[in-house]
């Protein structure tokens, strides 16, 4: 595993894509502390979301969210890129790195996992649980904290300020972003890869590729990294200077 704040060339160009319901506001300090160590970094937000919430519509889909990705990448122009997709970007980040392979160095996925072809997001979230909260039959709210505690997930190191932040900036999610199935080239499985597991312990997680589970068997090949970095399920908020570190020790 590699460990915080590892030697890297400072000039490695990061895009940072926020999970459900967040915009780029939520890389803010991760962004900062990155840059400040003189990296490049494009926290982005996309289509639908926080500032460009004014875009959602029932006919957005995953595809996008690709759109947005690899447009970033092409306008801005940027190469040698380590593209990071958090929690529910896992379907936009991989469709993106497939199409736009020859301008990434590795993909990370933070509390997340690659898509595999034919797949959508929904299938890795869980449909019932997306299906069951809908509003307007195509907007996915953010769950109650008591919600996500029932569904498992780790609310550690979210104290009141992080809480409420989320809260006050969280947009919801469109459907149709979850549920399209993607369609991979190939381009995507020879890319260097990276995950950075929060809520569940490394040596866990390689526990479960061992055992081929079918949500962690793909990470076993060699062009992956394993990184622990023990939060809960939001770490650009419960963790943001540490966090920062460890991706920039990665490229």
């Amino acid at each position: 595993m590699t460990g915080f704040g590892s030697s890297v060339d400072p000039m490695t160009t990061y895009v940072l894509v926020p999970g459900f319901w967040l915009g780029s506001w939520a890389w803010q300090e991760v962004a900062s502390a990155m840059r400040a160590a003189g990296h490049t970094v494009h926290p982005l937000t996309l289509t639908g979301l926080a500032e460009r919430s004014h875009l959602a519509s029932p006919v957005l889909t995953t595809g996008t969210h690709i759109d947005d990705i690899t447009n970033l990448l092409a306008f801005e122009d940027l190469r040698d890129v380590v593209l990071v997709g958090h929690s529910g970007a896992g379907a936009a980040v991989t469709g993106a790195a497939d199409r736009a392979a020859e301008r990434i160095a590795r993909v990370v996925f933070l509390e997340s996992g690659p898509v595999p072809d034919g797949a959508a997001q929904i299938d890795l979230t869980g449909r019932d649980d997306v299906e069951s909260g809908l509003v307007d039959g195509w907007r996915y709210p953010m769950r109650s904290w008591e919600e996500f505690t029932a569904a498992g997930v780790s609310l550690e190191g979210l104290g009141p300020r992080e809480r409420a932040l989320m809260a006050g900036r969280a947009t919801d999610q469109p459907l149709g972003t979850i549920t399209q199935q993607l369609s991979l080239s190939g381009a995507f499985e020879k890319l260097p890869k990276a995950l950075i597991s929060c809520s569940f312990p490394v040596d866990q997680v390689r526990g479960l590729i061992t055992s081929g589970h079918p949500l962690f068997a793909s990470l076993s090949g060699p062009e992956w990294e394993l990184h622990g970095l023990p939060t809960g399920h939001w770490p650009m908020l419960s963790r943001p200077a540490d966090l920062a570190a460890l991706l920039g020790g990665i490229r």
